[in-house]
């Protein structure tokens, strides 16, 4: 099977290099803005080609890791090019499955997924969408989720809840990255220098997110645990709330989900 990226940006890219993986660089193709990306993409064993719809005519799963503005335009350029029965899979915030198929036309099967960064170091999350109205046998589900175990983990969710998957990981590793560098600025206050500092808290939680995913214990409890009757940690966890830190994440990841339901197509 061939796989065809279109797009190889940062988030393209960790995609592309999965694909490498899953299906052999001989086997997958690209097209990209840029040079850099074009000698990134060829230099990991990608075939660049030099149209979209050069790719589309040859690949079996075409990966749209565009942005949404330039949809409309992308898939212009591959209407009646994409093999009938070919996999296309859709990687931006608001675009539904229904608007790829009616854009599209023929027999296609679409996946809708949303990623986030932390692919490019192979510790992804995506949420990733069978159309219900394709029939995908269990081979191609296998092969697509295979796809996405090459950059990270993933979970299968109905269309429904694909905006909700916005703020729980599309957007919320940006969040997290407000957290560890707060943390650091509060570690150089304290005196320690920048860098440790960054290392110190990037440390702390990734360990934590691990004891988290580990030791299927509630946030919550392992919270608990940590915080001695009297001690430090619960006096900062008291300040964390008179400042109204879990408010403070719920309205963010809220916003990013209201703000997605705006841009729906």
């Amino acid at each position: 099977m061939k796989i065809g990226i279109i797009g190889a940006g940062n988030m393209g890219y960790p995609m592309l290099k999965g694909a490498v993986k899953v299906a052999g660089g001989e086997n997958v193709l690209f097209t990209c803005m840029s040079d850099s990306d074009k000698e990134r993409g060829k230099a990991a064993g990608a075939v660049y080609c030099n149209t979209n719809a050069e790719l589309a005519v040859q690949a079996d799963m075409v990966v749209l890791v565009i942005k949404p503005y330039v949809y409309e335009t992308v898939l212009s350029e591959i209407k009646g090019k994409v093999k009938d029965g070919a996999i296309v899979v859709t990687v931006a915030a608001g675009i539904t499955i229904s608007y790829i198929k009616e854009a599209l036309g023929g027999q296609i099967k679409v996946v809708r997924v949303m990623p986030n960064t932390p692919a490019m170091v192979g510790e992804g999350m995506s949420a990733v969408t069978f159309d219900e109205g394709s029939a995908f046998t269990e081979a191609e589900k296998k092969l697509v989720g295979e796809f996405f175990d090459s950059f990270g983990k993933y979970v299968v969710l109905p269309e429904s809840l694909q905006d909700a998957a916005i703020p729980a990981s599309g957007s919320s590793s940006a969040f997290v990255y407000v957290f560890i560098e707060a943390m650091a600025d509060a570690a150089v206050c304290c005196g320690i220098p920048r860098d440790t500092a960054y290392k110190m808290t990037a440390q702390t939680v990734l360990g934590a997110a691990k004891m988290v995913l580990e030791t299927g214990e509630h946030p919550g409890k392992l919270k608990d645990n940590v915080c001695t009757p009297g001690g430090t940690t619960i006096a900062g966890i008291r300040a964390l709330e008179e400042n109204g830190f879990r408010s403070a994440v719920m309205e963010a990841c809220i916003a990013t989900f209201d703000k997605v339901k705006s841009m729906q197509k």
